[in-house]
């Protein structure tokens, strides 16, 4: 059975990887944040280094393969099977770490000049807002996680809390409020609420995901409201039943006992009225009175001769 939550943000993920970012500047933060979510790095010896990408996806591979290209950075792209229940096909892209490599890392963030990992990348990446809406797309393509409506919540991870806390200032400053958790392996920055979710993703650059969501949200709103007038109706029945089953007991005796003809005018048309309709409503029984009463009316009469059973 396909599961609706990850068919969700593969769909995300598709959208965005099929943005291909044109400036320079736009390149690069995405590929920090692509390597700050999905990034490993391998000590070689004698001062070698490697670095590999581990994707879920074939589209975020194809689209962190062409982003390398365009930095001129030749990489590999390999598949193996998840050691899980679902063996799912992950993609890993290799890359050498060649002098150009290094540089075009170092650049991005994702080293420092002694080509050791960098926790999070210096602010200069993020400066433009073209620049964040990339690494916040980089983010998701990496490591993003989504469910939709009712219960919407967005995660973005990163390797370490240093990079959930940058990317929470990143959201922060296109319009987002993104809270932060660390988890056993990874921390994530996370967001819970539909606008939050909306402005990130917007930011991204997935707009048609924002629009899907957006009717999603729709349709459970519409729904939630509908299942909650109907169990108002349904208890306001429920209320009504009782008070007719009190209303007609009490006035079966007041009948066994003679005291109906001692009634006033009113009260013994009240009587009447709902021993001839036991189902009907206050409102469609004042209706039928002579003259027609008001429901509240109606209800004070029916009270009283309960009452009057009473006492």
């Amino acid at each position: 059975m396909t599961d609706p939550t990850a068919t969700l943000a593969e769909d995300v993920r598709a959208e965005l990887a099929a943005i291909a970012p044109s400036r320079a500047c736009d390149r690069l933060a995405e590929l920090s944040a692509l390597f700050h979510a999905a990034g490993r790095l391998h000590l070689r010896g004698r001062g070698q280094v490697a670095l590999h990408l581990d994707l879920a996806s074939s589209a975020v591979a194809r689209r962190a393969f062409a982003l390398l290209r365009a930095l001129e950075i030749e990489s590999e792209i390999r598949t193996y099977r998840r050691r899980s229940f679902d063996l799912a096909t992950r993609y890993e892209l290799h890359v050498a770490g060649t002098p150009h490599a290094l540089s075009v890392l170092a650049e991005a963030g994702v080293l420092d000049r002694a080509h050791r990992p960098l926790a999070r990348p210096p602010q200069r990446l993020v400066a433009k807002t073209c620049c964040r809406g990339a690494y916040l797309r980089g983010a998701f393509l990496g490591g993003g996680s989504l469910v939709g409506p009712p219960s919407p919540h967005l995660e973005l991870r990163a390797a370490t809390r240093d990079g959930a806390e940058f990317l929470r200032t990143v959201a922060r400053r296109e319009g987002a409020l993104l809270g932060v958790a660390d988890r056993l392996r990874h921390s994530l920055a996370y967001a819970k609420g539909w606008e939050t979710i909306e402005t990130v993703l917007g930011a991204a650059g997935a707009t048609d995901a924002v629009i899907a969501l957006e009717e999603r949200a729709l349709v459970a709103t519409a729904r939630s409201d509908a299942n909650r007038l109907a169990n108002a109706d349904h208890a306001n029945l429920v209320r009504a039943g009782r008070a007719a089953g009190v209303q007609l007991e009490a006035l079966r005796r007041l009948k066994a006992g003679g005291a109906l003809d001692e009634l006033d005018d009113r009260l013994r048309e009240a009587a009447e009225l709902r021993l001839r309709n036991p189902t009907l409503s206050l409102r469609e029984l004042a209706a039928r009175a002579d003259p027609p009463a008001t429901k509240a009316g109606m209800q004070r009469r029916l009270a009283r001769l309960v009452e009057l059973a009473d006492g």
